[in-house]
């Protein structure tokens, strides 16, 4: 997964939005899109306006923050798989007594001493981060380490560039001045980049080549300018469309203008407000009819589950025995909310949640949802 500087630079609020909001537009940090503001966009035959649609956005093609963040790697989250999976369950609102039945290990005490633990470990990052933050305010000397372009791939040794060692590498192999031609292209990977990020402010933002002008471009730093052109595309500072007609810097929109104001004039005619519909639904074994019974705030998520993927270990494995196609997804109940007066949208999910696993009881043969002790009692009574 990419991360930009732009994500690492994020506050903790904005990491948890999943987007920043600038002037004109709002950008996501999950993968760095653009929504224009004053402007609507479409989605599924309705219609938002740009915050709404940033928001419509993560979760159509990130599912939501959370994943995102839970699945980057280890070395980003200092998580262990186990710590994953165990904060994967308790974001869906899992008890311990629920998460110790998914996870199969030891009792309910057990689940809440991990609950501990993961607190504790909040605490230590937020005096850690307070730790840093003074050290930064105190210590000057520290060296300052550039940041990784916006479209860098892996975050490796690479990118451990300080100020000091990108002014060197830049006085060393553009004797001329950063403007001036470029002395040799045999170097290091890390010089590599300092050099590329450099030749890259050559071109003007929101603007588009085409080749003959790359190259001419190009030229001024070095008469290989098809290596140069190459090395621009593979380390992400440009792009191009496929038959190479037209270059533009990496973030650019790659639409002409005429095309955006088009674009702008037709949504802008369409406008429709959207409303997030909370429920309860079924995915449904076909073979042998067994239901596993979900409450979600949110029920376009269904699409995203079309895919797999559960936390169920029983429903993940019977998905992959009999495949995608033995099973259907069915809408129970969409929660009706009150227009006025005191509305608790999450309890009254819980209670709609409550009613249908009363109904159908999914549990055993039946389902894939696990009977919790609270439960067993009351169907006992």
């Amino acid at each position: 997964m990419k991360t930009s500087d732009l994500f690492w630079k994020a506050s903790p609020e904005e990491l948890k939005n999943g987007y920043i909001e600038e002037e004109d537009y709002y950008m996501c940090l999950l993968c760095n899109k653009k929504i224009e503001k004053g402007i609507v966009y479409p989605e599924e035959g309705m219609l938002f306006e740009a915050g709404r649609y940033m928001r419509v956005h993560i979760e159509r093609e990130h599912e939501s923050v959370f994943e995102h963040l839970i699945n980057l790697d280890k070395r980003l989250t200092g998580l262990t798989d186990h710590q994953k999976s165990l904060l994967q369950l308790f974001y869906l609102g899992k008890s311990d007594v629920e998460v110790q039945k998914e996870m199969g290990i030891g009792s309910a005490s057990t689940i809440r001493n991990h609950r501990f633990v993961l607190k504790e470990k909040e605490r230590q990052a937020k005096v850690f981060l307070a730790l840093m933050e003074l050290l930064k305010d105190k210590n000057k000397r520290s060296p300052g380490y550039l940041p990784p372009h916006k479209t860098a791939g892996k975050i490796d040794d690479r990118y451990n560039i300080t100020q000091e060692e990108s002014e060197k590498i830049i006085k060393k192999y553009f004797p001329d001045g950063a403007d001036g031609p470029l002395k040799t292209l045999d170097m290091k990977e890390k010089s590599k980049l300092i050099v590329l990020r450099e030749i890259a402010k050559r071109f003007e933002a929101k603007r588009f080549y085409n080749e003959k002008v790359v190259n001419e471009i190009l030229k001024t730093a070095h008469d290989d300018s098809a290596t140069l052109r190459r090395y621009l595309i593979e380390y992400g500072f440009m792009e191009r469309k496929p038959d190479g007609s037209r270059y533009w810097l990496t973030g650019d929109s790659n639409g002409t203008e005429e095309e955006d104001m088009d674009r702008k004039k037709e949504l802008k005619e369409q406008y429709k407000e959207m409303k997030t519909e909370a429920g309860v639904y079924q995915v449904r074994n076909t073979v042998n009819q067994k239901i596993l019974l979900v409450a979600t705030p949110n029920l376009k998520t269904i699409n995203g589950r079309r895919m797999g993927g559960f936390m169920n270990k029983e429903l993940q494995k019977e998905w992959k025995q009999f495949g995608a196609e033995a099973f259907v997804f069915e809408v129970l109940e969409v929660l009706e909310e009150k227009e006025e007066g005191y509305f608790d949208r999450r309890e009254e999910l819980k209670k709609l949640e409550a009613k249908w696993l009363e109904k159908l009881q999914p549990y055993g043969d039946c389902g894939y949802n696990q009977l919790t002790k609270e439960r067993k009692l009351g169907n006992e009574n």
